[in-house]
């Protein structure tokens, strides 16, 4: 098994490398003894006798695990030419293999450990909000055998945000650093961070370190419209502010002029002079939030709108929820209701006249009823949720009883708010893929297309459009891999693209964009890994070898008494009964010869 991976051109030429496993392969007291197979390997492995040293990535471990599901009988011996140097996957040293699979690693490349800081992990998050502050955390490693000082720099997108030094030595060869920036514009922005060379410092490469994050702006304003004052009203400001990317404000309806600037109404026990408040709604097209209770004028109410109606008793009632289960159309989390104090709701009887789904049912006095609580309206585009009953501040002070934290309350009013909050309907094509790629070799687009009744759609044509840098221009067939659709990118160059997914048969199209950043891990490191391929050596009973030394190991393979080969033969042996006809013949022929020798008086 050969590294076929990028790390392999500094330590040594492709030609030398082909031409030693060559000499190997050729040796005829190993050929008699041994069946040899060649295998290259970097994130996968195959078998083939040509080396490209053009893998951007290594799973050691993979190729191992492969190996050893392929060869289960006999004794089998793996000689394993690599750096030791794995960019990808589990760490090999603790595979458990079968015992019968030797390993003999043969070290490639410099063995000696120069002198090398570099940056190690670089975490930051996948997406931040416009004006929002976000974290990044950098590791800064260190080998050597003297107290190094040396100079760390972040930057975001060019421009320098942070700047430290640091010391490290032998005892202390890591340091975390963590910042905090503000993100001041919408769109990917490149983080670089960075590191000093030290004055003998060889490997370079590994000095700095680039990733992304994307900034979006997509902040909702809630606006709160209510005539009384309540205890609810401060627990939903409260509630829908507890995410920094909602507001929430609190107004009379005299004081409601216009809703250009809002996202999302909340009306909270509408009455009267809520009039001008539902005409502005009806022009607007905005989506919207009722709350009603005891002080609801359900005369205006069911005039006002058309998406429910109440007749009936304007009496209170104490109703207990009663959760539905079934209900999909967004995510509930870990959220229940489950001892929480009833709401109060006026009694009369409840139709829902537009396409709705319920999230929770009434229960009054221990008797469920089949009618709603908790409901979400929908006609066309519009969306609208209900629930009819006041005091909801109760759920939210009884969720931090139980939990210390209103977590979990929160969370669940965040869910409605991003539904409400969205204009935008299914799409039959959905689209899966990070904004940023570490490196090509991570370039994937997954898709899923539904037909009109939203079933998977395995018989889809989907082919996707990218463009690129310097007029760069491509199409791709997307292949169908199980319940989604994926294209592999991987041999694309770093920079920024755009793409269009396209469904062939109803022309349904779906654009984005990404950007591949130009990181290559198997540059990160310059010396050989050789502890590490020891400790696998000695773990499966194998021995470690260097390429210099490489005769040494075909003679030992050649002559060990471990692998000496194994000749079998099989017996078959078969009962003469098993032989019928034959038995028949030799019983006619015994009887035959009684007979004549009778005849004959031989008897």
């Amino acid at each position: 098994m050969v590294d076929d991976s990028e790390s392999l051109q500094t330590a040594i030429l492709k030609e030398s490398l082909t031409n030693t496993i060559n000499q190997f392969k050729d040796n005829g007291e190993l050929a008699d003894r041994f069946n040899i197979d060649q295998y290259a390997f970097g994130a996968s492995i195959e078998a083939t006798d040509s080396l490209t040293l053009a893998q951007r990535s290594t799973d050691i471990a993979n190729a191992l695990s492969t190996i050893d599901q392929i060869y289960l009988k006999g004794n089998n011996v793996v000689v394993l030419l690599t750096d030791g140097n794995s960019t990808y996957g589990r760490d090999y040293e603790y595979l458990n293999l079968n015992p019968s699979l030797t390993v003999f690693p043969v070290v490639v490349g410099d063995t000696t450990q120069y002198e090398d800081v570099s940056i190690g992990l670089v975490n930051s998050n996948t997406y931040a909000f416009l004006g929002n502050k976000f974290p990044i955390e950098v590791t800064i490693n260190y080998r050597g055998n003297a107290a190094i000082r040396s100079s760390v720099a972040v930057a975001v997108d060019g421009k320098t945000v942070h700047r430290e030094q640091i010391t490290l030595s032998p005892s202390v060869n890591s340091k975390t650093i963590s910042i905090v920036t503000e993100a001041t514009s919408v769109g990917i922005k490149n983080i670089k961070v960075s590191v000093a060379a030290l004055e003998n410092e060889r490997n370079i490469a590994n000095n700095s370190k680039e990733t992304a994050i994307e900034v979006i702006d997509e902040k909702t304003d809630v606006v709160i419209v209510s005539d009384v004052l309540h205890p609810d009203i401060g627990a939903l400001k409260k509630s829908i502010e507890s995410n920094e990317q909602r507001s929430a404000t609190i107004k009379k309806p005299s004081e409601i002029n216009t809703l250009a600037d809002a996202d999302l109404v909340l009306l909270y026990q509408p009455n009267r002079n809520f009039s001008g408040v539902y005409d502005m709604l009806k022009k607007s097209g905005l989506n919207y939030f009722t709350i009603t209770g005891s002080k609801t004028d359900w005369n205006f109410l069911n005039r006002a709108q058309q998406g429910f109606f109440q007749t009936g008793s304007s009496q209170s009632e104490e109703i207990v929820p009663v959760l539905n289960n079934a209900f999909g159309i967004f995510g509930l989390g870990d959220f229940n209701l489950d001892n929480y104090p009833p709401l109060i709701g006026s009694l009369g009887d409840l139709e829902l006249n537009a396409n709705n789904e319920t999230i929770l049912y009434q229960q009054i006095r221990g008797v469920g009823l089949d009618k709603p609580l908790f409901s979400i309206l929908t006609e066309g585009k519009h969306k609208e949720a209900v629930l009819f009953g006041e005091n909801i501040w109760r759920w939210r002070a009884q969720t931090f009883r139980n939990d210390q934290s209103f977590k979990r309350f929160d969370d669940f009013m965040g869910n409605l708010m991003v539904y409400l909050g969205s204009d935008n309907q299914r799409s039959r094509l959905e689209l899966e893929y990070p904004a940023v790629f570490d490196n090509a070799g991570m370039a994937k687009i997954r898709a899923s297309y539904f037909d009109e009744s939203y079933q998977f759609d395995s018989k889809a044509n989907l082919s996707i459009t990218v463009n690129g840098p310097n007029d760069f221009r491509r199409e791709y067939p997307m292949l169908l891999k199980g319940s989604y659709f994926e294209v592999d990118l991987s041999d694309l160059a770093s920079g920024s693209y755009q793409f269009t997914v396209t469904e062939g048969q109803s022309n349904t199209k779906r654009s984005g964009s990404f950007r591949i950043l130009d990181f290559n891990p198997e540059l990160q490191q310059t010396a050989s890994d050789y502890r590490k391929l020891d400790r696998l050596a000695q773990k499966t009973g194998g021995r470690i070898t260097y390429l210099d030394s490489l005769t040494e190991l075909e003679t030992a393979l050649g002559s060990s008494k471990q692998f000496v080969p194994i000749q079998k033969s099989r017996e078959n042996v078969v009962s003469l009964i098993d032989f019928r006809i034959l038995l028949g013949l030799m019983a006619i022929t015994l009887a035959l010869e009684w007979f004549i020798r009778k005849y004959n008086g031989l008897i």
